[in-house]
């Protein structure tokens, strides 16, 4: 049996791409919702609870988007001239955010500057990442092997509403993540926080959702074709059930489950891209097969990617294991 490397290498890069949104999300998400939270010790709070653990979750998208290049080299080609705006815009975003982080502790005297740089950051790297998936879903225009659209093109209703979609959806697991990891009245206003931005996840999920199978006539197929539309109809009845979990695990009082509740929301949101998108890498134009590297290529990356992958996580989950308590004004305790 020949093993399909095209397909273990969208897989991989879709792991990668899965990984940086459940890691760097919630900490975007803290970002987006720092106005909120009062100067002082509890944007403190908010800000030592991501602290050991912000700048390695990015490795996810170093992994994603150089793995793209490497094995899939016609699709980086093709998507990354059609995105060159909302991708710069982004890695300003992060870049400044970075900075920001950093500069608030060693800069006191001009903190509500970074303050406000830590938030504009965060809101406009989650937004251009929201437009930037939006555009590639909503297809991008090729001739021959080459993009052949405008500057503009990425720019669309739908997009947009793809991109505050993830703004909103990276601040409910922000929310949801101090929710376990804060006390006292902080806890109590992310928890207040969680519900509104639970609710407006729920309500934009839906709106994406609806729109998706209308871009394309083989997202409907994909999604509406029999018998497959047995399979396809159970993920939004998970989504159905999963946010009326997610309320009730907020109305008990649970710490812990409103956060794994709303990965699993997301982890259904990407399922949900998955159906409609694969077996393309630029939908309509480019499958999977069509932009692979030459199986030499990608068999000698994998060799490496199964070594370094299961490191990554371990370091990972160890990080997240040592620093797993509260957080409070001084740090971890």
């Amino acid at each position: 049996m020949t093993l399909d490397l095209p397909s273990v290498w969208a897989f991989v890069i879709a792991f990668a791409v899965f990984a940086y949104v459940v890691m760097d999300g919630f900490d975007l998400g803290i970002g987006i919702l720092f106005p909120t939270f009062k100067p002082g010790r509890e944007r403190d709070s908010a800000m030592n609870s991501v602290a050991p653990v912000w700048d390695g979750n990015e490795t996810w998208l170093v992994l994603g988007g150089g793995g793209l290049m490497a094995a899939f080299p016609l699709a980086y080609a093709i998507v990354l001239p059609a995105l060159y705006a909302p991708i710069i815009a982004m890695l300003l975003a992060l870049i400044f955010r970075g900075v920001a982080f950093e500069f608030r502790w060693r800069d006191p005297a001009h903190r509500p500057f970074w303050d406000l740089a830590f938030t504009g950051g965060s809101v406009i790297g989650a937004f251009a990442q929201g437009v930037a998936l939006g555009a590639l879903l909503q297809g991008i225009s090729v001739e021959g092997r080459q993009y052949a659209g405008g500057w503009w093109d990425w720019l669309t209703p739908f997009s947009l509403l793809t991109g505050v979609s993830l703004v909103v959806g990276y601040g409910l697991l922000g929310a949801t993540w101090l929710v376990m990891k804060t006390e006292g009245d902080m806890q109590s206003h992310a928890r207040r926080m969680s519900g509104w931005l639970g609710a407006g996840t729920i309500v934009l999920i839906a709106a994406v959702s609806a729109a998706t199978p209308f871009l394309k006539g083989a997202y409907y197929e994909n999604w509406f074709a029999w018998p497959s539309v047995l399979l396809t109809a159970q993920v939004p009845l998970m989504v159905l059930i999963g946010a009326v979990l997610f309320f009730r695990s907020l109305r008990k009082g649970h710490e812990r489950w409103p956060f794994l509740l709303a990965l699993a929301l997301f982890l259904l949101s990407f399922v949900g891209l998955g159906i409609s998108m694969f077996p393309y890498v630029v939908p309509g134009a480019v499958t999977i097969w069509d932009a692979a590297a030459p199986d030499i290529s990608l068999m000698f990356m994998l060799v490496g990617a199964v070594v370094l992958i299961p490191i990554i996580l371990a370091y990972t989950g160890y990080a997240y294991w040592v620093f797993r308590g509260k957080v409070g004004e001084e740090g971890y305790h």
